[in-house]
């Protein structure tokens, strides 16, 4: 076994690449994690239960790797929060990657914010709030001083986590609170809106510098919270504004000092142009650097960010790049350009899509075999199993899988991911009151219209005829559900009129039905909602 090694912080799925790419180097793995029970945590060559907000501990885990039997040549994380920490560790051993002050400044959300305003980088306004702070924002909003819409996020956290869209004064309280929850320093930003469609871009910071490896349409949804239910990868943005992007994303790297390793942006393309949402020093999670952005350029990204951080140099992207124009917006064209610019292309198409649920409990999960199998489909991912609690996320976290695909176009990679998706149904456990509580439309004060109706439709069911036992229900739908089954879509992208079909093939034999009972469910909760009302069991079906 190689003498050298790599220490690779977090051992979940989004770190499985790192560990596959030290393995294709020659390296010894050793990898960190608080979870001795992580899902990659057996694929490390070595393994330490740390925590990973821990940087002390970490420090002498390499203490302990830089032996006279091993000799550390990297830290590396990605789809973490800790990239400070990595760097914090890489620098202790004069290894290579950021410096600690600016992976700070990119997990820090008041200290981002900070440098983008100093440095005039577009980016929203922002104000940190603490519990004083926030009874004085309280009292402005009373008093009409506060402009609605806001977005509150934790300082110091990733994935969605805490972060909501603040759309009038009854809401912030507990925003503020719900976002303090979930900062590992209970602080928590609150800053204007950015209207506008959003965009994930990977890039590579290399002696001057800078790759872009990686730029995906961001489908986000479901107000008041920021759900991603998916990305696609390359964008369908015109030349234009992606250069645009691609500018202003150069400006806040330098402005934030990351100068050798990965940066990572979430960005909008508002009406005055592109404003950062925000930067990261590490490679993105949900998988696009590790899985799409592979897949749609033959570049596996994770073993080439492992090799800067290695000391080694990065020659598939550096053999395979091409020159990128500086055209910068008019807000920052005054700028000079920060990096020598480069793009390694997608050739073809990669996308994934999330699948979600009604709240509840999951009582089996049908058809993942089936959507593996579907045409263009690479991966499927489930992340809930039978017994798990589900509910509608409220971040990106609680979605409850992804499909990924590849294809030769846009329309048919997001096509293949969607039917893959349709055939997966998670079956809903009975008697469930939280499931009951979605059913009846109970929602928090703070939470209007959230979580949402999987089918908005304005339509009279009290007529609504019973379904006789063992008949199917497609042959009683109502006439103003048939009208526009096929044109509506649940947040699985599967349409009114499929739903109904799903149910008909796992429910042959049900009982007999309230008519009025089933559509209201159905148009609240899609296919889970018609299976927990008619009494669907397992059990029956053997």
């Amino acid at each position: 076994m190689n003498k050298k090694t790599v220490m690779i912080l977090g051992a979940g799925l989004m770190q499985g690449p790192a560990i596959k790419a030290a393995k294709e180097l020659g390296f010894t793995s050793f990898v960190a994690d608080a979870n001795s029970k992580a899902v990659c945590a057996k694929d490390a060559d070595y393994f330490a239960p740390v925590d990973l907000k821990d940087k002390e501990s970490l420090l002498e885990c390499a203490r302990i790797i830089n032996s006279q039997e091993k000799v550390l040549a990297g830290v590396f994380t990605a789809g973490t929060d800790f990239s400070a920490n990595a760097a914090y560790v890489a620098k202790k051993f004069g290894l290579p990657g950021h410096e600690y002050e600016a992976c700070l400044n990119a997990s820090d959300k008041v200290r981002m914010r900070g440098c983008f305003q100093k440095n005039n980088i577009p980016s929203p306004g922002f104000e940190e709030v603490d519990e004083k702070r926030l009874l004085q924002i309280l009292e402005d909003a009373e008093n009409g001083k506060v402009k609605f819409p806001k977005v509150v996020k934790p300082a110091d956290n990733m994935g969605g986590r805490g972060c909501r869209l603040v759309r009038n004064k009854e809401e912030l309280k507990e925003a503020v609170l719900h976002a303090v929850k979930y900062s590992r320093t209970s602080r928590a930003i609150f800053e204007d809106y950015m209207e506008g469609p959003e965009f994930s871009i990977d890039a590579v910071v290399y002696k001057g510098t800078l790759t872009i490896t990686g730029f995906a349409d961001r489908h986000i949804y479901y107000p008041p919270y920021f759900i991603e239910t998916g990305h696609t990868m390359p964008s369908v943005a015109d030349e234009k504004t992606k250069n645009e992007l691609i500018a202003t994303f150069a400006l806040g790297i330098k402005t934030l000092g990351l100068t050798e390793g990965i940066a990572k942006a979430d960005i909008k393309y508002t009406q005055n142009g592109p404003m950062i949402g925000e930067i990261a020093a590490r490679l993105s999670g949900g998988y696009m650097s590790g899985w799409t952005f592979p897949y749609s350029s033959d570049c596996f990204l994770t073993k080439e960010a492992l090799k800067i951080a290695a000391g080694l140099e990065p020659s598939y992207i550096l053999e395979n790049r091409t020159p990128l124009n500086w055209t910068p917006h008019k807000s920052v064209s005054d700028r000079e350009k920060p990096f020598e610019l480069y793009e390694l292309k997608s050739v073809r198409t990669s996308a994934e899509r999330a699948w979600v649920s009604i709240p509840g409990k999951i009582a089996s999960v049908k058809g993942l075999d089936e959507a593996a199998e579907s045409d263009y489909v690479k991966d499927v991912f489930p992340r809930c199993k039978e017994g798990d609690s589900v509910d509608f996320p409220r971040n990106n976290v609680e979605k409850c899988g992804n499909v990924l695909t590849c294809a030769p176009d846009y329309k048919t990679a997001v096509e293949a991911a969607y039917k893959a998706l349709n055939k997966i149904t998670l079956v809903p456990e009975l008697n469930n009151d939280r499931t009951d509580a979605f059913l009846e439309g109970i929602e928090q004060d703070d939470e209007k219209n959230f979580p949402p109706s999987f089918f908005e439709i304005d339509c009279d069911l009290s007529s609504a005829s019973k379904i006789p036992a063992g008949k199917k229900a497609c042959g009683y739908v109502p006439d103003s559900i048939a009208k526009v089954w096929d044109n509506v879509r649940d947040p699985n992208h599967c349409t009114l009129h499929q739903a109904v079909k799903r149910f008909d093939e796992l429910y042959p034999d049900h009982p007999e039905l309230d008519g009025v009972k089933f559509w209201k469910a159905c148009l609240r909760g899609s296919i889970q909602a018609m299976l927990y009302v008619s009494s669907y069991k397992d059990s029956d079906r053997v």
